[in-house]
């Protein structure tokens, strides 16, 4: 008689023991690549479901001011008819509006604070402490080092978040799961409006004088991995991209460690996908991963495989000179060791 459990946690770890992803990539020639491709594209769409309806940006530039060396802007532009998303610009003073320049969407992590560390915003003494432990400001980094950068709000964050009291009345609850179920019984997934978000922001700066269309990355730390991972495999205007401590397998970081929320995941991912292969989509473009030695959320073993895992898929692809890697020795944090001579020599 099998062994009587009432444990959840066990459960998931039993049902997902010996779970392989349907589509996970296992050919290894430029063939098995191209019919994989296809039919991972397919079915990757498909779990995303439908995006909003496109509405008109309507962009707004509400402030731009000097900081330092940059110029730094407050812009807002509509994604949908229903949302509007605040981000924060920087370029050099320098950068010309000439068309000919790189630009960068920065997304942030799962954190209270949203663009604002990422954009380094040092608005507050938690602000300042954030961009510390994570070497979060990749957004003014980038920036400095020549970049026009873009970093908004995600859906749930900063501005975007609202009043725990107002819409809460069970107060400890993580709002990206509150919004995850409100959407759910709609058919909407949390992670499909963000992935259209950043295709507005794509948009957006293909508007902009300074900006070449043809020379835009993405890059992003935690949930900015997700968010650049699932948004690069799903938009080819990326031309390069670098996932910050992320590549990770769901069976460890999501079963295991339950270490995701509502706004990282469509139903039924992980039955065609582990993150590997999503990230392998956005082949044969140039790929950057980064992963920290001491990353307590992500697990280094479990990120080393996982590149190894999207190597298969740009070796196949014959693009393994694109795939790049940065294992730094820090936490859960942007390395920046390899980033910006990734982005000047693919941008």
């Amino acid at each position: 008689m099998q062994e009587r459990n009432f444990s959840m946690e066990k459960y998931w770890r039993e049902v997902a023991k010996d779970r392989q992803p349907s589509l996970t990539f296992a050919g290894s020639s430029e063939e098995d690549w191209e019919a994989w491709r296809k039919e991972a594209s397919d079915k990757y769409a498909e779990l995303l479901g439908d995006y909003p309806r496109r509405v008109e940006l309507n962009p707004e530039v509400q402030y731009s001011v000097s900081d330092g060396d940059l110029i730094r802007e407050r812009v807002v532009f509509d994604s949908e008819e229903y949302m509007s998303v605040p981000c924060q610009v920087l370029r050099p003073k320098e950068m010309k509006g000439d068309g000919s320049n790189p630009a960068i969407l920065c997304s942030h992590g799962h954190g209270e604070f949203g663009k604002e560390a990422v954009a380094g915003i040092r608005s507050s003494p938690e602000i300042v402490d954030n961009i510390k432990q994570h070497n979060y400001n990749y957004g003014e980094q980038m920036a400095q080092a020549g970049f026009l950068t873009i970093s908004p709000d995600l859906r749930g964050f900063g501005e975007r978040r609202d009043k725990r009291e107002a819409v809460d009345p069970f107060p400890g609850r993580d709002p990206c799961n509150v919004n995850f179920i409100k959407g759910a019984i709609m058919g909407l997934w949390t992670l499909t409006g963000n992935i259209w978000d950043m295709k507005c922001c794509v948009d957006y700066l293909e508007t902009r004088a300074e900006v070449d269309p043809e020379r835009i990355g993405m890059m992003g730390l935690s949930q900015g991995g997700t968010m650049t991972t699932f948004t690069a495999a799903a938009e080819p205007r990326i031309k390069a991209a670098d996932i910050i401590c992320y590549v990770n397998s769901w069976a460890e970081f999501g079963l295991k460690q339950a270490n995701f929320c509502g706004s990282q995941i469509v139903p039924s991912i992980y039955r065609y996908f582990d993150t590997s292969d999503i990230a392998g989509l956005i082949a044969p473009r140039p790929l950057l991963i980064e992963m920290g030695i001491y990353d307590d959320c992500f697990y280094l073993e479990d990120t080393v495989r996982g590149f190894e895992e999207v190597r298969q898929i740009y070796e196949a692809a014959g693009a393994d000179d694109r795939l790049w890697k940065d294992i730094h020795s820090g936490p859960h944090a942007f390395g920046g060791n390899e980033a910006f001579d990734f982005f000047r020599r693919y941008l």
